[in-house]
């Protein structure tokens, strides 16, 4: 992640040449150079983030008070975020709308172009000492030319973005409730127009950690008085989400960030939709089922609710009450590891007794583990990969234990 100033800075004096974007595209030479040079220090990830930071911090000292006392979760996000640009630099179209996603959601640190100089500087130079006799000045090149291509599509993405609107989002809590299991529903209420498709997620400040934003998603289909309900469960050790749960109360000003994702319905190529939540991957599943029932019922929709026991099968009956109301929804709840009435047995292993499923769109939400495994049963039974949808994994609900 990217650092953020509270208010404009004055443009950092770069010690070293400024990466420029690139005119064209990587060449597979190129790209094979990242990706083994990358393969050389990827052991050594976490003291080169470390290393980013000190060296970024000791010679742009402005930039500290931008960021979050504790390091931690910052460093695994910038190395989640490296390792998919990598992955993705043979791939264009991928690499240009999630760095497009990155270049919109920083504005709510306050990014400004002239910081990605700085970054880009700090980041050669953490790879190069790390790479030792492995980084050669054709492969410090290759970095160079990468990282100027991403920094312009960010920056780019950044400036058409403010033109249309906001950077973050004051939302005042109006309902709270808890659902057990450490879980809360928070619904807020943006003081500006929030605009976002069914499925998205937002991330989110609170008051009580300035600068530590968190991912949800939204857990409803857009609504008329505007409204967003966040389905959120405290993590052990996860200082924002044991805030909304255990702290967070009516009339509490969260901010939020612009909506991400592109798991909503238009993504959907079938009219028979399959979706599939563990926990609180449920939040996006039911917005998606609200977003089905606006458009007036036009998909055929079966939903696979997952936990380890029944007491965990979050949301359940809410689903249910839903059923009866839809004709075009079908509800199953499976129980991995209790004996109980029903379903008995982990998500991916329902899915392959109940499949196949090739002639439907497949959204899935959950735990990580979760949503790897069901993507592998489906795809070995038959459905085009391009009929899986799923949110990146870095957002938490895709990452949480």
């Amino acid at each position: 992640m990217l650092p953020s100033p509270e208010e404009p800075a004055p443009t950092p004096v770069v010690h070293a040449e400024e990466p420029k974007a690139a005119e064209a595209p990587l060449s597979d030479h190129e790209i094979a150079l990242i990706r083994t040079s990358l393969s050389v220090v990827e052991p050594l990830a976490g003291e080169i983030t470390v290393y980013f930071y000190a060296i970024l911090f000791a010679r742009y000292p402005d930039v500290r008070p931008m960021f979050p006392e504790g390091m931690d979760a910052q460093r695994d996000r910038l190395l989640r975020a490296l390792l998919r640009i990598v992955d993705m630099v043979d791939a264009p179209e991928n690499l240009v709308r999630f760095c497009g996603h990155l270049g919109r959601d920083h504005r709510k640190f306050g990014t400004l172009a002239a910081h990605f100089p700085a970054v880009g500087e700090c980041l050669l130079d953490s790879l190069a000492r790390y790479a030792g006799s492995a980084w050669t000045p054709e492969i410090a090149a290759a970095w160079t030319k990468a990282y100027g291509t991403v920094a312009q599509v960010m920056i780019s993405a950044a400036e058409e973005d403010e033109a249309v609107r906001p950077a973050v989002w004051p939302a005042t809590v109006v309902h709270r409730v808890s659902r057990g299991n450490g879980i809360a529903e928070i619904t807020v209420r943006p003081h500006i127009a929030y605009e976002y498709a069914a499925g998205q997620y937002a991330s989110v400040e609170t008051p009580w950690w300035p600068k530590r934003w968190r991912y949800y998603s939204i857990g409803n289909a857009p609504r008329e008085d505007g409204t967003l309900t966040f389905h959120v469960r405290a993590v052990p050790g996860g200082s924002v989400s044991n805030a909304l749960v255990h702290r967070a109360a009516v009339g509490d000003v969260l901010q939020l960030g612009p909506p991400m994702g592109d798991m909503n319905l238009d993504a959907a190529d079938h009219s028979e939709l399959l979706l599939v939540a563990g926990g609180t991957g449920l939040a996006p599943i039911r917005a998606l089922i609200e977003e089905v029932a606006r458009r007036g019922g036009r998909h055929q929709v079966q939903l696979f609710l997952g936990a380890r026991t029944a007491a965990e099968l979050y949301g359940v009956d809410d689903m249910l009450r839903m059923a009866q109301r839809h004709h075009w929804l079908t509800i199953r709840g499976a129980v991995s590891h209790e004996h109980v009435p029903g379903i008995r047995g982990s998500l991916p292993e329902v899915l392959a007794e109940y499949g196949p499923w090739f002639e439907h769109d497949v959204f899935l939400s959950g735990p990580a583990q979760m949503v790897v495994s069901a993507k592998e049963t489906l795809t070995l039974h038959g459905t085009p990969d391009h009929c899986i949808h799923h949110d990146p994994f870095e957002t938490p609900v895709l990452s949480a234990p």
